[in-house]
């Protein structure tokens, strides 16, 4: 839709595959987004994966990374709000929760509240410290037969050391819960689905 305010099109890895795992979806009710930005992400998966009666939950700081110059992060937490409530105009029946805060104190309300989801996405910090930390909170949180989604997989920006990309992460955290999960496609994005 014209109306939704996006400076950038960090998303477009995102609907080609993830259309494809909406029927495996174990529901379509509980979504986790770590890593906001202006909402694009957020608001393709309330008008198509989610159903009425479900819930996102959003987490950014809306401060940025190393990655991100002060231009890029200007009024991106103000359009994601715009993004958001254009959004539920139109989709009533659909919640956002939204908090402002690192995804470490997000992720532990969230395990001390035992939330569940049904699909998460990983794209917040993209230190490997982070991703391996954000990963290794989140994946208690999704369903069995959930899928987790990490971003940025194969980005690898001159100047960025392999300390500062996501995928040493992802890979170690692949490797360490090899028994519990299934790749479910690799490319820019690696996406897993829990099988334990």
């Amino acid at each position: 839709m014209s109306d939704y305010q996006y400076t950038k099109d960090w998303f477009k890895w995102g609907p080609q595959v993830w259309k494809q795992l909406i029927p495996h979806l174990p529901a379509r009710k509980n979504f986790l987004e770590i890593g906001s930005f202006e909402g694009r992400s957020a608001v393709w998966t309330i008008e198509n994966m989610m159903e009425d009666g479900g819930e996102i939950v959003c987490i950014d700081t809306w401060g940025g990374g190393d990655e991100h110059t002060p231009e890029d992060m200007a009024g991106a937490e103000e359009r994601f709000h715009q993004n958001i409530t254009l959004v539920r105009s139109n989709f009533p029946n659909r919640a956002v929760v939204s908090f402002k805060s690192t995804s470490v104190e997000a992720l532990a309300a969230s395990i001390a509240h035992n939330k569940q989801f049904d699909f998460i996405y990983i794209d917040g910090s993209h230190l490997a410290k982070d991703v391996l930390t954000d990963a290794c909170m989140a994946w208690p949180l999704l369903k069995d037969k959930g899928f987790m989604v990490f971003d940025d997989y194969l980005w690898r920006p001159p100047g960025f050391k392999l300390l500062d990309r996501p995928k040493l992460a992802v890979d170690s955290f692949v490797n360490m819960f090899e028994d519990d999960l299934a790749i479910a496609h690799s490319g820019y994005q690696l996406i897993v689905r829990k099988e334990k």
